[in-house]
């Protein structure tokens, strides 16, 4: 086998695998248009949260306190992002104004 055919081969396989498993959920969900089912539903209401409080815990793990220039930049972003957040309901802009000003403050302190 050519090293060219072989690569092709692996595209091949690969975009296959690519495209079932982005049809997977459509096949075994998809019941005419109607609503999904009450697991699907329940973990799309309770895993949104779950993985925003785990993502916050993970940003700020390595958060030290014995220094006002440690702590501060990412506690007054963090606050920053939820104030956005409720304010605004705009998921991006709250992203984005959070880590505009975690990298000002950063900068400044």
């Amino acid at each position: 086998m050519t090293p060219e055919l072989h690569t092709f081969l692996l595209i091949l396989v690969c975009a296959g695998v690519t495209i079932a498993l982005r049809a997977l959920p459509f096949l075994a969900l998809g019941r005419g248009g109607g609503q999904p089912p009450a697991l699907v539903r329940r973990l799309g209401e309770r895993l949104p949260p779950a993985v925003m409080a785990i993502l916050v815990i993970y940003c700020l793990r390595g958060t030290s306190f014995t220094a006002l220039a440690g702590w501060l930049p990412a506690l007054a972003a963090a606050a920053a992002t939820i104030g956005l957040h409720l304010w605004r309901r705009n998921t991006l802009l709250s992203i984005a104004g959070g880590t505009a000003l975690y990298m000002l403050l950063i900068r400044w302190l």
